[in-house]
């Protein structure tokens, strides 16, 4: 069970600030280490912003080892999840159904088996490449246009509120909701209480997992972190026969347009990267020419580019949708942030570019090691004083 309190404690061993996927993945990790966490969330209930708009998807297939690395640890949480919390509240219904990346072009092919052998090495074997014919014998709706694609069958979905809710339930930490962080006390610049709406709360320590809002609370502390939010959208069918339930969830690699079953329908997503950055918002307004872009056939970033079916769902209109909407909180190469910021006793848990869902467990078990001083600063990978490389966006 989740404990709920009245007011915020007077004192906490490590104030998590934020109830969303990382902020509870935070909590679970810290009370195994003992550190006695309290979760604050400003909404009137935990895991109502960005988590539950997610894909809800998980994968190994990453352009990095740093992240499928990540990941991998994450996974493993994933397919032993009541066990590893000691909960039985909460079920993620796993699926592992695969990740189908489709591509009709033969360059982007030459590009899917350079990266396939790059996984192969960094030890993920298990990743296929399969020819077109290949692909839509096993898959008939694949179009002929298709090439090349490469496939994980071990990929899948579980439910994102699931394992919020499962995670802090596991943790026993106090939460404490409709309580807003407002300012951060110090004294000779080291951290000594968070200030809220509702009261100080005493602490030598403080983790700002706050998602699209993790600048502007770093902010209240006068931090300038490497982040900025870009609205993202998810095209929800809730009822659609056409769409095999058994399917995985199938990529357009070209384009980024992809899908998966979800409910008795699908979701439908598409990253645009040319999407500018905009400021967090509660409400992030849904964007309606997004559907008709990922529907209407002759998109140029139609799901039927790839996938025949989509075809006859277009043609036959009548298929009820709606959109939800969030942002990314984005770093600049696209990893997390993970571990102290420039104020002692103030740290960072945020900034997965898309990935929290996958990446958030494991990243937070790193983030708790590093706060306990099991790994040494510089081997985090993660950490705020790292050069940023650039790279190409890879947020599915």
């Amino acid at each position: 069970m989740i404990v709920y309190l009245d007011e915020p404690p007077r004192s906490a061993g490590l104030v998590i600030v934020g109830g969303g996927v990382v902020g509870a993945a935070t909590a679970f990790y810290a009370s195994r280490m003992g550190l006695q966490p309290l979760v604050l969330e400003r909404r009137a209930a935990l895991c109502t912003l960005t988590t539950p708009a997610s894909t809800g998807a998980f994968r190994l297939q990453f352009d990095n080892r740093e992240e499928l690395e990540l990941v991998r640890e994450s996974v493993e949480l994933f397919l032993s999840f009541n066990d590893i919390t000691g909960q039985s509240d909460y079920d993620l219904g796993v699926r592992q159904q695969g990740y189908l990346w489709l591509t009709t072009d033969d360059r982007r092919a030459g590009r899917q088996r350079t990266l396939v052998a790059k996984q192969h090495r960094w030890g993920q074997d298990d990743i296929e490449l399969l020819d077109g014919d290949e692909v839509r014998s096993r898959w008939p709706y694949v179009k002929d246009e298709v090439v090349q694609a490469r496939w994980r069958a071990g990929d899948g979905f579980l439910d994102p509120k699931a394992l919020t809710l499962g995670l802090v339930s596991g943790s026993r930490a106090p939460v404490c909701t409709g309580c807003e962080v407002v300012d951060f006390r110090t004294s000779n610049g080291r951290l000594t209480g968070v200030e809220t709406n509702r009261g100080i709360v005493a602490c030598d320590a403080a983790v700002i997992a706050a998602g699209p809002f993790s600048g502007v609370v770093g902010a209240l502390a006068g931090l300038r972190l490497p982040l900025t939010t870009v609205a993202r959208h998810k095209v929800v069918m809730p009822d659609v026969p056409e769409v095999p339930p058994g399917a995985p969830m199938t990529i357009d690699d070209d384009t980024g347009a992809h899908w998966r079953p979800a409910l008795r329908g699908a979701y439908l997503l598409y990253t645009d990267p040319t999407t500018p950055p905009s400021p967090p918002a509660d409400d992030v307004t849904p964007d309606y020419r997004f559907a008709q872009a990922l529907l209407d056939p002759a998109s140029p970033v139609s799901v039927a580019r790839v996938s025949d079916f989509w075809e006859r769902v277009w043609a036959r209109g009548a298929v009820h949708w709606f959109i939800q909407s969030g942002h990314y909180t984005m770093t600049p190469d696209h990893r997390p942030l993970l571990g102290p910021s420039d104020i002692p006793g103030l740290h960072l848990n945020t900034g997965y570019s898309g990935h929290g869902i996958m990446g958030g467990p494991a990243g937070s078990r790193r983030f708790i090691d590093v706060l306990t001083g099991r790994t040494r600063p510089e081997d985090n990978d993660f950490r705020l004083d790292r050069a940023f490389s650039p790279r190409d966006l890879d947020i599915l």
